[in-house]
């Protein structure tokens, strides 16, 4: 499942337990990206509150879609195989649409997103990739062309955090050999309205 030892639901003391009930999925599964923090539950409180704030919040005005998408692209540019999985699952959900989604996943593939997208959503794509590749390199002229495209400010901070994150995340997997071993995939908190229902369905 990984290269650290992990704590299992069932091997759980009380106070992990009470983690892993507000996010363990069907027969108390928990997703191995969020055991890998069994050591240490705070860093599993602070990732769930990222997470489930950037991706799963009713505030958010990007649809969610888009949001999984700029998740799955970052992370297939990171070669992170275990959030592709996951959040492509994910994604395919949202979608309601296999034929598009596995589309999607061939030109995430192929880089060519940008027959996948409108031109403002492509914009933000292409932020998502110089974010993820070349973060040095952004400048106040990246934040002004999505200006351009018609995303508003609070838009624009709403891609950075989700990029931002996936950044994160996946370098708390690779970083860690966490693998999809027992998970099951798709799995998410879609209680968007409550920040503090982190219930996996």
């Amino acid at each position: 499942m990984a290269w650290i030892k992990t704590i299992s639901y069932e091997d759980a003391d009380s106070k992990l337990k009470k983690l892993y009930d507000r996010i363990k999925g069907p027969d108390n599964k928990v997703d191995n990206v969020l055991s890998i923090h069994s050591l240490r539950p705070h860093s599993l409180v602070g990732h769930m509150a990222l997470y489930k704030n950037v991706l799963h919040n009713s505030n958010n005005t990007l649809p969610k879609w888009y949001l999984e998408a700029l998740g799955v692209y970052v992370s297939y540019l990171n070669k992170c195989d275990y959030c592709v999985k996951h959040h492509f699952e994910g994604f395919k959900g949202l979608l309601s649409d296999n034929v598009r989604s596995d589309r999607f996943m061939d030109l995430v593939k192929s880089d060519q997103l940008v027959d996948f997208f409108d031109a403002r959503f492509y914009k933000g794509v292409v932020y998502s990739k110089q974010l993820t590749l070349h973060p040095h390199s952004i400048s106040e002229q990246n934040i002004n062309d999505l200006r351009t495209a018609s995303f508003t400010d609070g838009e624009i901070l709403e891609i950075n955090q989700v990029t931002s994150y996936f950044n994160y995340v996946n370098r708390t997997v690779l970083g860690l050999g966490v693998n999809t071993n027992g998970d099951i995939l798709g799995l998410s908190p879609n209680n968007s309205d409550d920040p503090d229902n982190w219930s996996h369905t």
